[in-house]
């Protein structure tokens, strides 16, 4: 049987009449004045028997005026411990280095704060000292992050670096609650937490769903204690974010250069006037620059707009004579292999991963090319295209490398992308 401990600093829905709920915590109703207590969003919908429910929140379980939102209290502090169980040997560079100090001081003074840092700058590795500092003084951190393929491929990385346990937490995986000090998880996952953390890091701020979702903004600000502190991190400032900073209402810092002090792919474009795909086959253009590409012996990553796009694109690179035998895939949000498939091309098993924007950031490739079909299509704004750019060059070998931009129409999203890709590197 669960301890109550183990739901430290987290809340859950409960009936009224609920006999488990204990004195150690505290109950108050779910819905109050029409406001949902767990998202912040006005519960508007009606059940059959005329309770109001909150859908602002309904996906990760339903909330109702007939139910009570029960908080338990976060623990007051871990144990203290020598460097917070760092055990990674590696090294920052001077650029990461101040970045990494500006992070520990604001969190001395319990400021919120900014990192406005390029694609490939080692955010993680710079996240370590404060990691470090705040679990070595008692305090519980979460690191979040809006995407589940970005909690999967940090949760090795942290795993690695930190010799504690680190509760891992996503829709995809059933994990029981545990009070753990270390805490992954995605951003729908914080709904779940009630001031909990001394120290809330949120990792690409400016990614779907995070940004523009009222209701995770309101649950990032509930997990942080009132004593505690959050630090956003991104390569893509979303203007909210600027405008506090304006105000002076949050600190910021920033890094224009990648970790091992190279420049940031500057897109090439390839313009088109027929269609990319017809007739099951592809333009011819568009089919010479893919078997360049895997030619080179470079793992490509070939992004199209939509999901049902991907079958037709997988038979026509298939279908490609000068390409032969090539180990290719699809995938996309909803598939159920994401993860085995994008695990192979991490591996070098796949040769050619067709895909949507699920794979535009937060996660590392080595040597890996890049083609945007579509590059013009209003799914990319400037953000979506800076990040897909930044796949490439990330390692410190092989720092640059193909990102093309296919298209139709050049876009003001596509001019902005690059303008702000080369402002970056002009710094």
């Amino acid at each position: 049987m669960k301890k109550l401990s183990d739901y430290a600093g987290r809340q859950w829905p409960a009936d009224v009449l609920d006999n488990s709920i204990k004195g150690q915590v505290v109950a108050i109703p779910a819905i109050q004045d029409g406001i949902c207590q767990r998202c912040g969003s006005r519960a508007s919908e009606k059940l059959p028997s005329g309770q109001l429910y909150c859908r602002g929140c309904v996906g990760i379980g339903r909330l109702d005026a007939g139910q009570l939102l029960v908080r338990c209290p976060a623990q007051s502090g871990f144990p203290k411990s020598e460097n917070g169980g760092l055990v990674w040997q590696g090294h920052l560079q001077p650029r990461q280095e101040e970045v990494s100090k500006a992070l520990l001081a604001a969190y001395k003074e319990r400021r919120d704060i900014l990192v406005h840092a390029v694609t490939g700058a080692g955010k993680t590795e710079m996240i370590f000292p404060l990691l470090a500092a705040a679990l070595a003084e008692g305090g519980r951190v979460c690191l979040a992050t809006p995407r589940i393929d970005v909690v999967n491929e940090l949760y090795p990385r942290l795993s690695a670096a930190f010799a504690v346990t680190i509760g891992k937490y996503h829709g995809r995986e059933e994990k029981e609650a545990a009070n753990e000090q270390l805490v992954l998880a995605t951003t729908h996952q914080l709904l779940k937490f009630y001031q909990a953390f001394d120290l809330l890091i949120i990792d690409e701020v400016d990614s779907f769903p995070y940004a523009g979702s009222p209701q995770l903004h309101f649950a990032a600000k509930n997990a942080v204690k009132e004593t505690g502190c959050r630090v956003f991190l991104t390569a893509t400032p979303t203007s909210d974010l600027l405008a506090e900073v304006k105000k002076g209402n949050l600190a910021i810092v920033r890094l224009n250069r990648r970790f091992h002090g190279g420049l940031l792919p500057v897109p090439r474009l390839d313009f088109y006037v027929r269609p990319f795909l017809r007739g099951g086959r592809l333009h011819p253009k568009l089919a010479r620059q893919i078997v360049k590409a895997v030619k080179a012996g470079h793992p490509l990553l070939v992004f199209v707009p939509r999901i049902a796009e991907i079958p037709a694109y997988l038979a026509a690179v298939k279908a490609i004579k000068d390409l032969g035998p090539v180990r290719q895939a699809g995938v996309h949000a909803q598939d159920p292999d994401r993860l085995e498939k994008v695990e192979a091309f991490r591996k070098g098993k796949l040769d050619l991963l067709l895909t949507t924007t699920i794979l535009e950031r937060g996660v590392t490739f080595k040597h890996v090319w890049v083609i945007i079909i579509a590059a013009d299509d209003a799914i990319y704004p400037p953000a979506s295209l800076v990040q897909i750019a930044g796949r490439v060059g990330r390692d410190k070998d092989d720092q640059t490398g193909l990102v093309l931009f296919c298209y139709h129409k050049y876009t003001r999203a596509m001019r902005e992308a690059i303008r702000q890709i080369k402002e970056m590197n002009g710094k």
